[in-house]
């Protein structure tokens, strides 16, 4: 059976999300890398959600980026705000408390962020020439806390390893050559933003949650969520908001527009949430992993049928990037 004669039979209301263990990734038998990414093709066509283990993040790299990010967020905001991302061109920055509206029936996003794109730790003499399309630029750093950029870039970094370790996996779940997506990731341009999630007391507001209904843009979302705060929620086929609670040891991993573009709807863009009603602060560091930017879009081959034509025109991945950008913050 095809992928598109496949899609018909896909149940969306599951009641939690899978988890799914990576330490086959990179196994030297075929049938195990493959055998797992039957699982994630799984995942992805039901759900569009999945937490993963054995990810090869060390936990002193995150615990490092939860600490400077505790102090930068408890800076008072005459200072934070000296880096506000629309006085840059390209999205990054600190964005402050209800300064994004990423759902048009909020009133706003109740978190601040910042965020940054591709840097080596260490400049190399090539760093000027990468390709990074609409979101090309330098990042922005604070002046404090002392290491933030050290902290940050680490951890930026083994997430995107964590992203090239799955991308041979989705093309093997779509029945593609294992390698189909290393010359459209060359240069991926992930961006990333540590958040900061104040608590949200009083009255209930529906308007006003973390982050509003939304669906992600990239090709995929890989996201720490700090241990012990429930506040991601994904939503189901039946309109149940069903909850993605920090799991010790894991990432959530979900998959965002440009793959829902890529495979026909087959692979699944879910709509999610985040409500921290916790009383306390809650951090959490999405790193949204995307192609090169001037890489074309368009539904793959194996995804299209007589009986489920293509539902996207092509579109360049930065140019589609930045308009969603644009749509979220002005």
């Amino acid at each position: 059976m095809s992928l598109a004669e496949s899609a018909s039979d896909t149940n969306g209301a599951f009641q939690d999300i899978p988890v799914i263990d990576l330490s086959g990734a990179t196994s030297p038998n075929e049938s195990e890398r493959k055998a797992l990414a039957h699982q994630i093709r799984d995942a992805c066509m039901n759900v569009g959600f999945f937490y993963v283990r054995n990810h090869g993040i060390p936990p002193e790299c995150i615990d490092n980026v939860l600490s400077v990010n505790k102090e930068y967020y408890s800076l008072p905001v005459e200072e934070k705000i000296k880096l506000h991302h629309k006085a840059v061109s390209n999205f990054r920055g600190y964005t402050p408390l209800l300064d994004s509206n990423i759902d048009p029936v909020s009133t706003g996003d109740m978190h601040e962020g910042f965020e940054i794109g591709w840097e080596a730790l260490v400049a190399g003499p090539n760093d000027e020439k990468r390709k990074d399309g609409a979101m090309a630029g330098a990042n922005v750093w604070p002046e404090r806390p002392e290491g933030y950029r050290e902290a940050m870039l680490k951890y930026y970094h083994a997430a995107i390893a964590v992203g090239k370790i799955l991308f041979p996996l989705f093309a093997l779940s779509l029945d593609l050559p294992e390698r189909y997506f290393d010359d459209k990731t060359k240069h991926s341009a992930a961006l990333m933003s540590a958040l900061h999630y104040p608590p949200q007391i009083g009255t209930v507001d529906d308007r006003v949650v973390g982050i509003g209904a939304h669906t992600d843009f990239e090709c995929f979302t890989i996201l720490w969520q700090q241990p012990g705060i429930q506040a991601l929620q994904v939503l189901n086929s039946e309109k149940k908001w069903i909850d993605a609670p920090p799991m010790d040891g894991t990432l959530v991993i979900n998959l965002g527009d440009q793959f829902a573009r890529w495979t026909n709807d087959i692979f699944k863009s879910t709509v999610h949430r985040a409500v921290n009603r916790n009383g306390i602060d809650r951090y959490s560091i999405p790193l949204f992993f995307g192609t090169d930017y001037e890489v074309n879009v368009e539904p793959i081959a194996s995804c299209v049928s007589a009986e489920r034509p293509a539902r996207y025109e092509p579109i360049k991945a930065g140019e589609y990037v930045n308009q969603r950008l644009k749509d979220m913050y002005y």
